[in-house]
């Protein structure tokens, strides 16, 4: 049995999908779900707002030949995921790959792991998340990997082609098939006329709680 899996990419979504996300904000969908945020993960410098397809990638610790291999196979606007099975100390994706990646078309990468020339990838301007900075690298081993499988991040299963969506407050996954419905519902909430009036409104007189309802709550309970 052969140590490296290569499927290919599924078809994408409407590209109006990334359009919307990218104008829109990972809070906008934190007032929808609680579903899809990657937890534990950081930005190693700033973030501009990304919007891609996950191109997957499965390495075994210490052998990261898969990432490597998986860099031909980037496409303009996919965001690179790698899950590193567990070992969260060391990094496979550095100033180098991350430059690589960058001139493929790839809009940003998300590792499981750590990540190392952070000063080059800050430089470059290119979406890092991950646990943070490290020296301590992979190898190419030639051992085993798997490029398009189904991965799991910061407590989130992340399938080949699901919209990976990111900015300077968190990261997270809109499965392929919800990802249109979705991000539907974050337009609607960010042309919400109560939501874009609220700062003046409150400053003309009404109160925060009277507009979003809150205050109703507190009364009711105290009454």
């Amino acid at each position: 049995m052969s140590g490296f899996r290569v499927h290919e990419m599924p078809r994408t979504v409407s590209p109006w999908v990334f359009d919307t996300l990218r104008a829109s904000s990972t809070a906008t969908l934190g007032h929808l779900t609680d579903f899809g945020f990657i937890r534990g993960l950081a930005p190693v410098g700033p973030v501009v707002p990304f919007a891609g397809p996950a191109l997957t990638i499965r390495i075994p610790h210490l052998d990261s030949t898969a990432v490597h291999h998986a860099l031909a196979l980037v496409r303009p606007g996919d965001v690179l995921v790698i899950d590193q099975s567990g070992d969260d100390e060391r990094s496979s994706f550095g100033g180098t790959l991350a430059a690589i990646a960058a001139d493929a078309g790839a809009v940003a990468a998300v590792s499981s792991g750590r990540t190392n020339d952070i000063a080059e990838i800050r430089e470059l301007g290119f979406p890092v998340y991950s646990r943070g900075a490290t020296s301590l690298t992979t190898r190419i081993l030639g051992l085993e990997g798997q490029i398009n499988v189904p991965i799991a991040v910061g407590g989130v299963a992340v399938l080949p082609g699901d919209v990976i969506f990111g900015d300077g407050d968190g990261v997270c996954v809109l499965p392929r098939a919800d990802a249109e419905d979705i991000s539907h519902r974050m337009a609607r909430l960010d042309a919400d006329p109560v939501i874009t009036s609220l700062r003046a409104t409150v400053a003309a007189g009404t109160p925060l709680g009277r507009l979003t309802g809150a205050s109703r709550h507190v009364e009711e309970s105290t009454r």
